[in-house]
């Protein structure tokens, strides 16, 4: 599966994993450990960017919270009709761009947001599109947050999984992606399944 296939994977994605699909869960703890990282490093009037927001799950958990400036990028334009259903205070307050993170990362100016986070969206990204990672450098003015799948002990470094057999999970250094990239690791949390890391331009 090659990087086109894999975002239009996500594009047309209905059922299991699509926006209504998370929309039904709601916040979690990825949502709690997001907010938690940034009130305490840049403040709830951040510019802040959630990557593949979905339906908005995790940025109204933040809205609900007092975070005002707050911009999702999201590839499956189901999500934003589902997100007029569920979060509607968000969908009204929030400033969303539809389509991939490699068609709109160039688009922002550096320093762009305060923050950027990702929960289990960088591990989808192919390899052939690594380059956005130095794209979200240039874009975040302080602060990265990863929540992503890397794998248990045995999994290495630059494996995939197929989740379901359907869409890749790539594994990935995520300390050594930002840390080479200028940033410094300040947090890092691991889980069941995601481990939480924060980054800080250096």
């Amino acid at each position: 599966m090659d990087s086109n296939e894999t975002r239009r994977e996500w594009a047309e994605r209905s059922g299991e994993y699509s926006p209504a699909y998370y929309a039904h869960y709601g916040s979690d703890g990825s949502s709690e450990a997001v907010r938690e990282l940034l009130e305490r490093f840049v403040g709830r009037d951040a510019a802040v960017l959630e990557l593949g927001c979905s339906s908005g799950r995790h940025l109204a958990h933040l809205h609900e919270h007092g975070f005002t400036d707050l911009t999702g990028i999201e590839i499956n334009d189901d999500a934003f009709d589902v997100m007029d259903e569920v979060y509607p205070d968000l969908a009204r307050h929030g400033s969303f761009y539809l389509g991939a993170i490699e068609d709109l990362v160039e688009t922002f100016e550096c320093g762009r947001f305060d923050a950027v986070y990702s929960v289990e969206t960088l591990q989808h990204i192919h390899p052939d599109a690594e380059w956005v990672f130095e794209e979200l450098c240039r874009i975040t003015d302080d602060l990265i947050i990863t929540v992503e799948n890397e794998g248990d002990r045995d999994a290495s470094e630059g494996g995939v999984n197929y989740v379901n057999d359907e869409f890749p999970l790539y594994y990935r250094n995520w300390n050594r992606i930002f840390t080479v990239l200028g940033f410094d690791e300040i947090d890092a949390r691991p889980g069941d399944r995601d481990t939480v890391r924060a980054f800080r331009s250096a």
